[in-house]
């Protein structure tokens, strides 16, 4: 399975028209459901079933959660005025530490997609000036991408490379 670069490796443009923005804002809004469609028919074993030491589709789900906090957080800081935003833990220790694995499913997309919209609520209220300021990435991909991955590979598709 190698559904692109290594996000730690990954470089960003921020260099966007701010007229984008409610492209972004909809993409944004639009996550919880492709989420929610990518994984509805799968059992809950194929969910849980790691690969290796590498994450299973439920904790790639868990982990979407688990980073709206930060992306939360990083907007008190951007509205606060601060001149650099809080870091993520590349240790990723709370998704390690939350055990999606034990719980259900819909728990996990309903968490998501409450704290989604939270977010979402929140880009709205800004003013235009205020996205040319800034720019957000498209994260969400990265692990809808290994979880698209891992439903191939349950499925006896391409081997990972």
């Amino acid at each position: 399975m190698n559904p692109g670069t290594r996000w730690i490796d990954r470089t960003f443009e921020f260099d966007f028209p701010v007229e984008l923005a409610p492209q972004l804002l909809e993409r944004l809004r639009g996550t919880p459901a492709r989420l929610e469609e990518r994984i509805r028919s799968l059992s809950p074993e194929v969910l849980a079933q790691r690969d290796g030491e590498r994450w299973s589709i439920q904790e790639h789900a868990g982990h979407l959660w688990d980073l709206e906090e930060l992306f939360l957080g990083r907007l008190d800081d951007f509205e606060g005025g601060a001149s650099a935003l809080r870091p993520a833990d590349m240790s990723n220790r709370k998704t390690h530490e939350a055990g999606h694995n034990r719980g259900g499913i819909e728990a996990i997309l309903a968490a998501f997609r409450r704290e989604r919209m939270r977010l979402v609520g929140r880009l709205e209220s800004f003013e235009r000036q205020d996205f040319g300021r800034s720019a957000l990435h498209p994260r969400d991909d990265h692990h809808l991408a290994h979880i698209s991955a891992l439903i191939l590979l349950n499925r006896g598709g391409p081997a990972r490379s």
